[in-house]
Order: C-alpha cells, then structure tokens, then sequence
C-alpha cells in the first residue's frame, strides 16, 4: 500500500474552496526555507475554520483561504514565530510578462523565416539562374514579407511615433533599412532582377529582436514599491459608540472616531492614545528593534502592532493623510526621479540616428551625381543603412548587462533595474540600515555566568511572554530544563513575573525591576542577575567596511533605533559614522541630500527604509525584507550575500568598463565598413553579414564579465 502525499492529504477539494471561502493573503517576511513552508502549513492546516493554506516562499506570502478573520489568522502565525501582515488583492497587481512574450514570438519568427530564406539563397549563391533563381526569390519573399511584417513591427511602431512627434530615434533608421530591403527585394523578384536580399532584411530583425529581449530582460518587472505599501495598509477597523463596538471600512471613519486596537492587531489610522499605556511594535516604520511604549495623549501611527493588552485610540488622520501613505508618496515621488537616469545606450542614440540618415542620403546623391543609375544608388544607400544599422550598438550594453546579472546571480544577488549596475559603478558612499540589514532577527546572549537553576528560571519565565526578545531567548536555550513556576504574570513590554520555589522572581527591564537602566535582568528572591544580549550579525558583515574601503567607498549607518544601540553596532562592525533615531522622512531626505553631492547606494529592508532606497542613485534590499522594500530596490540580496557588496561593485565596474568596450568596437566596426559601403563594394547581403559579425563580436565580448 503506497501512503499519500502529506500535501495531498491536507488539499481541499476545488468545491470546498469555492463554497464561501475568500483568499487572503500575508506578507511573511521571515520566511527563509523548506522548513518553514512545512511548518506554516501544517500548522495552519490543524486550525478549525482554515480549508488550505500555501506558502510562497520566493514572495515571502501565505495564502489562506478560510473564513476567519485576518487578525485571527496573523495570531496564529504569531504564535509559532512568524509576524504577518495583511495585503490587500486588489491593490496588488499580478500581470505576467506579456512584452516578453511578445518578443520572443517574433524573434522565434524572424529566426525561423531568416534561416528558411538562407537555405534557398544559397542556391542563387550557388550559381542558379533563370526560372529557377526568379522561382526561389519569389519563394524567399512569401516567407520572408509576412514574417518582417511581423516581427519588426516594435521598431515600426516606435518609429511612426517618433515621426509623428517630429523627432529621431534608433527605430527610425531600422525601419528604414528593413523596409528598404525588404522593398527593393521584392521590386528585384518582380522584375527578375539577379539580386534580391530577403536574408538581409530578416537577419537584420532577428539580431535587432535579440538585443530589444536582452534590454526588456535587464529591465524591473517588479511592481512600485507605493503600490506595495498601499497594500500594506489596514482597510477595516473597529469603532466604538458607548457601549457599541461595530466593524467598518477604515475609509468611513472620520477623524474623532474612538476606535479599538486589539492585542495582535495592527493600528488602520494615525491618532491619539486614550489609554495609559500602550506598547507596539513600530520597527516597520522606525527600525527600533524594541517595543515603543506610548502614555496617554501620544501619537500612534497606521500600520503599527499592537504588542499588549487591547487600547482605544482617537482617530486624527485617515487614508491618504496617514503618515504610513505620505511614506507611500515620499517612495513614488522618488521612483519617478530616478526613472529619469538616461542610460548609456540612451545618450549615445541621440546623436546617432541623424548620422545615419545623413550618410544614406548623402551616399545615394553622391552615386546618382557620379553615374545616374537609381538602382545602383538605392542599393548603395540601403547597404549604408543595414551596415549601420545599431545591432552592434543597441546590444553593446544589454549583452554586457544581462552576462553581468547572471554572473551576480551567482553571487546571491538579482538584479531588477537595466540601469543599477551602470548606476551602481558611479557609487562612492554607501548608507546601510541597521535592523533587518546588518543584522538578523536572532538574539545572542551572555550565558556563561549562570548557573544551571538560574538558566532553567530564565527559559520558564521567557517561554510564558510574546515578546520577541523572550522567544529568543527560549530558542537560545533548547537544551535547558524548564523551571516550574506558580503566578505567572506578564507586564507587555516591561517583563514577566512569577514563583519558583515561593521565591519571588522576575525577568525584564532593570528600570522595571527598580534597578535603573534598561538592561535585561534575572531577579530570584532579592538576587538581580544581568543578562547582556545582542543582535546576531547577517553574514559577511565583519569584512564588509574592509572591502568597501579598498574600493574608496564610506560606509555609515543610518537607523531608526536607539542611539546606544546603533552606536554599539556600529563600533562592534567597524563603522565610523552612523546616525540613529532617523524617521524615514528624515532617512529618506538625508539619502537625498547625500545624493546630490555624490553617487549614494541604499541597502536596507524595512518600510521605514522604502522612500530612502528609491531616493538613492542605486539602492539594495535583503530578500528577508518586506515586499514594499524589495520591490522599491533595484538590486535583491538573495541568502546571506551582504559580504560579497564589494564584489558586486567591482562586477558593476567591470560592466561599465565592457560596455563602452562594446561602444568601441560598434563604432570602429562602422569606422571600416561604413566607407566600404558608401563607395559600393558592399552589397547590401555582404553588409548584413558584417553586420551580424559585428554583433557577435559584441556578444563574445560581452561574455568576458569576470572579476
């Protein structure tokens, strides 16, 4: 007997999830392996209420179909270890690639159509004549007229556009020589003509199709970043009114509203706190690695967790006027200026097609002046225009590019923006986050002092707290027997007290304990015990400021935590300049202003760091952060690469370095063969094939990507 597939065991039926259910979907950002697909899934699996739930774990999100509500669904993910967030499905977009696919279709029907045509041409090289050699031209034009139609109608379209804007781009000297060719072939076959250079039209579409590809291959698919916070946001709430408490769309609410924030839940709106206290979780928005605690009166902000017992809070700003959605425009406001980098390839077009131009026409006079032969004269112009044609030079940066993102994947870093690495070569100063970037969500601890007992009270008493400082230390001591404790009481972010033995003890804060400070302490009976803990470092970080330095690059952090701890950090890593206590205004706006005096890159993970990372000349994100930061990132930090940013720089270097070798050698190609075609010693074929071995020398070169 053959056991079934725990995965298929736990599947429902499609009818089951059609009858009511809805799918809801989570942004789980500490999702990392197999192990904790498996473990989300059997445990949200053994819920009552929940029908299916499937990890992705590439987008780091849960889909849940059940009908529960979300908050019930992010307290169970809570409880075995992982934060979640509610994304909303209809501020997501989920479009394929259908501009890939295009390209693809008609680069596979030029190819195929090219090949077809120069398996008959090569018996008109062969010496066919007559009948024979009119019957292949015809038979080369029923194959090759439909498939330029076809294929090369991105060049056409792109430039008519530019024609009827009244200016001049790459696609109009294209067109013009794929339609050139294609046209006089035809009037050749027509005519019976001796010559005719279908092959020449098609292998000209099908190199200039492979380098469009390779451009929209380097180029991000990824959604906006603002689109991706929008999604983030809460989108119900609850309102109180005397003793009725009632559930309503957030965009209903007014300002004055009273609503209720339940323990778990995030906050939908900005306002007042109508409590005494209050303790949420605000690392999304500022990084700070502890709980905020807030008094009566203070200002909380939409998105933040609340980590304690439920509150009543006032509402003062809703939807598009919450900090969380100006964060949003700061992040879209940004990406826009920075869309605005003109690439390589960019630059060098504009003075390109007016060259081109000028020496077809300028050859055409000249042979209709020298011998008044217009057949002669057309030829000789439309070779000029296929020598020149920038197959060479519109692949001379995407080749370069796309050999570069492969060699950077290898690396454990992909690479989302056609212009980061150009962008990212430029970079002299480097500003990183703290939370989340330098280092990751585990705790080390200092327990060598303690004894056996003391280490059993510390597990017991830290296994009974949600505080994410407690489930580390749980974790830190798995071999550790866990105490037996009597009147267990838990402060939200202060500590937890209890009875071991009917002596009083007590884990938390020393200022909570009526020590002073805000280290951890172990209290038994009257003994005070400190625990020092820090953050573990993400791998590679001890010899990242070495590496940078020998590029000639700063590196300094800039985070929303404690100054203390940012300090530490900083010193512990090497870092001689940090600033800490930053809001993400002022995170953003301090990238900007480093930007504009020299070429910054960002890395950073959190939504605090979102509007900081699009403002920066290039910008980088782990792939443990949230979607809203990776998706504002033009580079994604696959597994634990951070150490290996020097090499990717250098990669950057080299491809900048390559690229303009290419521009080299497509401009020394048309140096040569640009006279040879204007003073007729090139037909129109000799001057496609130069045209494809220039290509292929660009292509070669660019597989040289090595550091």
């Amino acid at each position: 007997m053959t056991a079934a597939c725990s995965a298929c065991v736990a599947a429902p039926l499609a009818t089951e999830l059609a009858e009511g259910d809805s799918g809801a979907k989570f942004s789980v950002p500490s999702i990392r392996c197999a192990a904790c697909i498996g473990a989300i899934e059997r445990h949200l699996a053994g819920v009552v209420g929940v029908r299916d739930a499937r990890v992705n774990a590439t987008q780091k999100r849960v889909t849940v179909h059940s009908n529960l509500p979300d908050v019930d669904i992010i307290a169970e993910l809570k409880s075995i270890g992982y934060d979640a967030f509610p994304l909303d499905l209809a501020a997501l977009t989920k479009e394929g690639d259908p501009t890939g696919r295009d390209l693809i279709l008609r680069m596979g029907v030029a190819g195929f159509a090219m090949m077809n045509v120069m398996l008959l041409s090569v018996a008109v090289w062969s010496g066919a004549s007559g009948a024979t050699r009119d019957l292949f031209h015809l038979i080369s034009a029923m194959i090759a007229l439909p498939a330029v139609i076809f294929s090369a109608q991105p060049f056409f379209v792109h430039a008519w556009q530019a024609l009827r804007a009244r200016r001049l781009n790459m696609d109009v000297p294209i067109s013009l020589a794929i339609l050139l060719a294609a046209g006089m072939s035809l009037y050749e076959s027509l005519h019976g003509g001796a010559h005719a250079y279908f092959d020449a039209a098609l292998s000209l579409t099908f190199f200039l199709l492979i380098g469009r590809y390779l451009e929209h291959r380097t180029k991000s698919a990824a959604r906006s970043a603002a689109s991706e916070l929008a999604a983030l946001e809460v989108h119900t709430a609850q309102r109180k009114s005397g003793d009725t408490i009632e559930t309503v769309a957030v965009q209903d609410l007014k300002a004055g509203d009273l609503i209720l924030v339940h323990s778990g839940m995030r906050v939908p709106v900005d306002g007042h706190l109508q409590a005494a206290n209050a303790y949420t979780d605000r690392s999304f928005l500022t990084g700070e690695s502890e709980p905020a605690h807030s008094a009566f009166g203070d200002d909380l902000s939409a998105g933040e967790i609340n980590l304690g017992v439920p509150f009543e809070m006032v509402a003062t700003a809703i939807g598009r006027d919450t900090r969380l959605s100006r964060i949003a425009n700061l992040v879209e406001t940004a990406e826009n200026a920075r869309n605005s980098y003109t690439s390589l390839a960019d630059r060098a077009a504009q003075f390109y097609a007016p060259v081109v131009h000028l020496l077809a026409a300028v050859s055409f006079l000249g042979w209709i002046i020298y011998d008044g032969d217009v057949r002669h004269a057309l030829n000789v112009a439309i070779a000029v225009l296929i020598i020149t044609c920038p197959c060479a030079l519109g692949l001379a940066v995407p080749a370069v590019s796309t050999a570069a993102i492969s060699r950077l994947y290898r690396l454990g870093f992909l690479v989302k923006s056609g212009t980061a690495l150009e962008r990212l070569a430029s970079v002299s100063a480097m500003i990183f986050d703290k939370t989340g970037t330098l280092t990751t969500p585990g705790f080390s601890f200092d327990v060598a002092h303690l004894n056996e007992d003391q280490k059993a009270v510390i597990k017991a008493l830290a296994s009974q707290s949600s505080h994410p400082l407690s489930r580390a230390l749980v974790a830190y001591l798995p071999q550790t027997e866990v105490a037996v404790l009597t009147r267990v009481t838990e402060t939200p972010g202060c500590g937890v007290r209890g009875t071991w033995r009917e002596q009083p003890v007590a884990l938390g804060r020393a200022s909570w304990l009526g020590q002073g400070g805000d280290e951890l302490i172990l209290m038994i009976g009257t003994t005070c015990v400190p625990l020092s803990s820090e953050q573990n470092l993400r791998e590679g970080v001890e010899t990242l400021v070495g590496g940078l330095k020998e590029l000639d690059t700063s590196a300094e952090i800039v985070s929303g935590d404690t100054e203390a701890k940012t300090a530490a950090l900083a010193r512990r890593i090497g870092f001689e300049r940090w600033h800490s206590a930053v809001s993400p205004e002022e995170k953003a706006q301090y990238v900007k202003n480093t930007a504009q005096t020299k070429a910054v890159c960002m890395v950073g993970d959190g939504i605090n760091d979102t509007a900081a990372l699009a403002s920066a000349t290039v910008s980088i994100a782990p792939g443990s952060g949230l979607d809203a930061s990776r998706n504002a990132a033009d580079i994604v930090m696959i597994g634990n690469a951070l150490g290996q940013l020097p090499m990717i720089m250098k990669v950057a270097r080299k491809t900048v370095q390559l690229s303009k070798q290419n521009f080299g050698i497509a401009i020394l190609y048309n140096v040569i063969a640009v006279p040879i075609a204007i003073f007729g010693l090139a037909t129109p074929l000799i001057a496609a094939l130069a045209m494809s071995a220039s290509s292929i020398t660009v292509l070669a070169n660019a597989m040289r990507v090595k550091v």
